[in-house]
């Protein structure tokens, strides 16, 4: 069972990464604007974010084996509509396909492993879980810079999007090795709460992603606010309605709601980065896709590294480790700001990518844990649902953002460049200080509970 589900797993990470390697590529091969580039980036990871709580409900409901092949169907026909489409808008709705599909699949995954592996194994089968979204991370970007390289049947970037494809055909294959089990089914899907997420959160990211092209017309300001009231109305209604997507506890929770906002922020600077990382290197510098994912593979393979040392790190040092690797990060950004504008300083930039996957790989093997140990009662159970939520809405956001700072006026592509680093920064450092603010009143006390990642995708 596990390989079936980990394959699933492997999937979802590798089409963000491969997606953001070959943005460039895309955006020249079908004439697009960067604006369009980044909502084929960001639709991905907004109807996945979208999808996720709904979908835990939906899999206790009618069973997780039943979600997961519906879920993989999904995202395979949104893979193979994307490798034909014929203009960005085709793309872009096909990219919203795959999302789709990624939520559905994803609490799965967690719940299978919860209901059908014994305790004992459990924490292996976590693990090997971890390991295989570093692979990804690490994998993504180099298998897409060979494809693309290769320019196979000089079909350019389209074979980059058929490269999930074998990998989810053997994951429904397997599936038939999964368990037909399923969680208590009284809870109902919130409807309307997921329909009030869904348009709020696009309402405010196809304009990020498209008003400064367009001169930021009248619809754009239409859409900032149809997004906030959507938003507003959710939370206004949250403890009216039956069964809703987060127990109303979690915005009554001063700790909830900054652990929420902990996790979005950090997270409107991780994707975003990389995405602005590789589309200077190519569009700036004139490096390969190959090229540029060999630069890269320092920040995705110390990041490994990083995750691994978390649980030590946060016994011995506890909220400070998130505090620090926020900053650290910030200062790789300032760091890489005038590296990147000759080849010495390329070259002296590895060692600082280094040092900020290592960061990186520390805060995001330990959030959730240190989110979690602030919070008690009805907030604990949603929070753990919203919190991967928060953090994919944070990715959605970001790469909108960050591309709005890469492609404001600027003197040239390195200055350009430097505005986009000096968004990351300031993304790294609010998270810092909500982080000390967070932690401000229990204080700094190591966490020395283990946590599994089965939270990531539970409600």
């Amino acid at each position: 069972m596990l390989p079936v589900v980990l394959s699933a797993t492997f999937v979802q990470l590798l089409n963000v990464t491969v997606a953001q390697v070959a943005a460039p590529a895309i955006q020249a091969g079908l004439g697009a604007g960067p604006g369009a580039v980044q909502l084929v980036l960001a639709g991905y990871t907004l109807t996945y974010a979208c999808l996720l709580i709904p979908a835990a409900r939906l899999g206790d409901r009618y069973g997780y084996r039943r979600l997961f092949v519906a879920g993989t169907v999904v995202f395979t026909a949104g893979s193979l509509a994307g490798a034909c489409a014929p203009d960005t808008a085709s793309l872009i709705t096909a990219r919203l396909v795959q999302g789709a599909g990624s939520g559905l699949v994803a609490p799965q995954v967690l719940s299978l492993i919860q209901a059908a592996i014994p305790v004992t194994r459990r924490p292996r089968a976590f693990g090997l879980y971890g390991a295989t979204m570093a692979v990804a991370s690490l994998a993504g970007p180099l298998i897409g810079g060979l494809v693309l390289s290769a320019d196979l049947f000089g079909l350019g970037w389209r074979p980059v999007m058929l490269l999930t494809v074998p990998v989810a055909l053997a994951s429904l294959a397997g599936a038939t090795a999964l368990p037909r089990t399923r969680g208590a089914d009284g809870l109902r899907v919130d409807k309307l709460g997921a329909l009030l997420i869904t348009v709020g959160a696009a309402a405010l990211v196809l304009p990020l992603a498209l008003g400064r092209e367009a001169g930021w017309p009248w619809w754009t300001w239409t859409g900032f606010a149809v997004g906030v009231a959507a938003l507003a109305h959710f939370v206004r209604t949250l403890p009216h309605r039956p069964d809703p997507l987060i127990h109303p506890a979690v915005l009554r929770d001063r700790s909830a709601r900054e652990g929420a906002l902990l996790v979005f922020v950090f997270n409107t600077g991780v994707p975003s980065f990389t995405y602005l990382l590789f589309l200077h290197l190519q569009s700036a510098v004139g490096y390969s896709a190959l090229a540029a994912a060999l630069t890269s593979a320092p920040f995705a393979t110390a990041a490994a590294v990083g995750s691994r040392a978390a649980p030590a790190l946060t016994r011995r040092h506890g909220p400070n480790v998130l505090t620090v690797a926020s900053l650290v990060l910030a200062g790789m950004c300032l760091a890489l700001a005038p590296l990147v504008g000759s080849a010495t300083g390329r070259q002296a930039a590895l060692p600082v990518l280094a040092v900020g996957g290592a960061a990186f790989g520390a805060f995001t093997a330990s959030v959730f844990t240190q989110v979690m140990a602030q919070v008690h009662g009805p907030a604990a159970g949603s929070l753990s649902g919203l919190l991967p939520t928060a953090q994919q809405l944070g990715g959605s956001v970001g790469v909108t953002a960050a591309g709005l700072a890469y492609y404001a006026p600027a003197a040239d592509a390195g200055t350009a460049f430097r505005h986009a680093m000096l968004y990351q920064v300031a993304a790294f450092t609010l998270t810092a200080l909500i982080n000390r603010r967070l932690h401000h009143r229990s204080g700094p006390e190591p966490i020395h509970r283990h946590s599994s990642p089965s939270g990531k995708a539970r409600r």
